[in-house]
């Protein structure tokens, strides 16, 4: 009931997930990303634990492949997931359960990855992916919100959505971007719509915050 797409930028480094859905809240357990590691989703009947413990493998320096591998022998039901991960070096693999509502399926894509289940067909994959790829000069957030749009043009998840998520991480432990529509009529609008709103208000924010390497962060260096 999920398509989803996570990617790295080559030029940034960010890593990001983004995902849109039927049900409500699909940022609380579907989204994982970490600075210099990678990123996972983790969709169909979630474990959220596929998630955690692959990105918690990513952080060791497995590769996606490999981190898959192991996961895969920590569920006896993987036949009902969905589970997408992203490596440091931008190698992506996706595994589709059996048991997952069709249409379910993957595509895999230069430093990105879309996968999806009870979609109305594999167009909305196609979609997806022509849309990251179309606005590959754009900062990531922007490709992502593009390539949501598209999925949700294309008819998305058969039931419609209700919430959607966008999911970015840079050089710090926190997030350069959280934006979360948990229910609403076109989540993937209102989604654009914050976009505009924590560019304006909340970005600024982030990019004055305390960093590891500027404890003080750029807003206490300017009270100074």
């Amino acid at each position: 009931m999920t398509f989803s797409i996570i990617a790295r930028c080559p030029r940034s480094g960010q890593f990001g997930v983004a995902a849109a859905t039927a049900m409500p809240a699909v940022g609380k357990l579907l989204s994982h990303a970490a600075a210099g590691a990678g990123a996972v989703a983790s969709q169909a009947q979630v474990n959220p634990y596929l998630g955690l413990d692959g990105l918690a493998l990513l952080r060791q320096g497995l590769s996606a492949k490999a981190a898959l591998e192991r996961l895969k022998g920590t569920d006896p039901c993987m036949e009902l997931r969905q589970c997408a991960l992203i490596d440091t070096n931008g190698d992506s693999v996706c595994w589709t359960g059996d048991k997952c509502i069709p249409w379910a399926g993957s595509l895999a894509g230069e430093q990105f990855s879309v996968q999806g289940n009870r979609l109305v067909g594999p167009q909305v994959l196609d979609a997806v992916a022509e849309a990251f790829r179309h606005a590959e000069k754009r900062p990531l957030i922007e490709r992502l919100i593009e390539a949501l749009a598209a999925g949700d043009r294309c008819g998305g998840d058969r039931h419609g959505e209700s919430s959607a998520v966008i999911y970015v991480v840079d050089q710090e432990e926190y997030p350069l971007w959280d934006i979360r529509v948990d229910h609403h009529l076109d989540p993937v609008a209102e989604l654009r719509r914050l976009h505009k709103v924590f560019a304006r208000e909340v970005l600024p924010e982030i990019l004055a915050m305390p960093t590891r390497d500027n404890p003080a962060g750029l807003a206490a260096e300017d009270s100074v």
